[in-house]
């Protein structure tokens, strides 16, 4: 009895070690895991531009947008700066060479020279003028040879954008006749109206101020 007793003690003890051994490895694993989770915070904690990197992109990200739109706006700007030199000085041009046809003619071709001025103005001005130079003007210049020359002394653009443009022109007029041989010269101021179709400047409006 007393051996067999012994060997159950010595079995108990056995057992008791081993859950212990076991016990104690599974704790010790573990705590080396919690330790390693808490270092990999710790570096994460202790490193300061890991917590900005996040504030930097956005930065630069709202720069690069500010920038991006800055340029397109000058751009633009620049764009429509340059159309509008272009209507300014396209008008004027336009406004200069228009004058002196509508106002400038000789007594033997002032038909002609009536329907190619014509062709530079607006439907509705272009029948005013035309109604105005074969009905009254044409039929006294072939009656009394007059013959009318002009020439522009002065231009300027007094406001134009894309489609519209209102310009000042100083002309000077000579006129010869039958009754009248020797030149005869006089100067005259004139408001020209004009506007763009189908890309062409086309006088609607000349008025004598």
């Amino acid at each position: 009895m007393t051996d067999e007793k012994d060997d159950r003690v010595t079995l108990d003890k056995t057992t008791d070690d081993t859950v212990a051994g076991g016990t104690g490895e599974k704790d010790g694993s573990t705590a080396a895991e919690t330790s390693a989770a808490d270092a990999s915070v710790s570096d994460v904690a202790s490193d300061p531009k890991a917590s900005y990197l996040p504030h930097i992109a956005i930065g630069l990200s709202v720069v690069a947008l500010v920038f991006a739109v800055l340029v397109g706006w000058l751009a633009y700007g620049t764009v429509q700066q340059s159309a509008a030199e272009t209507a300014r000085t396209e008008a004027r041009v336009a406004a200069e060479e228009q004058a002196v046809a509508m106002r400038a003619y000789t007594h033997d071709q002032v038909d002609a020279q009536t329907d190619a001025a014509a062709e530079g103005l607006t439907g509705d001005f272009r029948d005013e003028y035309t109604n105005l130079m074969k009905n009254i003007i044409a039929p006294g210049a072939k009656e009394k040879a007059i013959s009318v020359q002009v020439s522009v002394q002065a231009s300027s653009v007094v406001s134009a954008d894309a489609d519209n443009a209102v310009t000042l022109l100083f002309l000077n007029q000579i006129t010869t006749s039958s009754e009248n041989p020797e030149a005869v010269s006089s100067g005259s101021r004139v408001r020209v109206e004009l506007e763009k179709q189908d890309g062409r400047w086309l006088v609607s409006r000349l008025t004598p101020i």
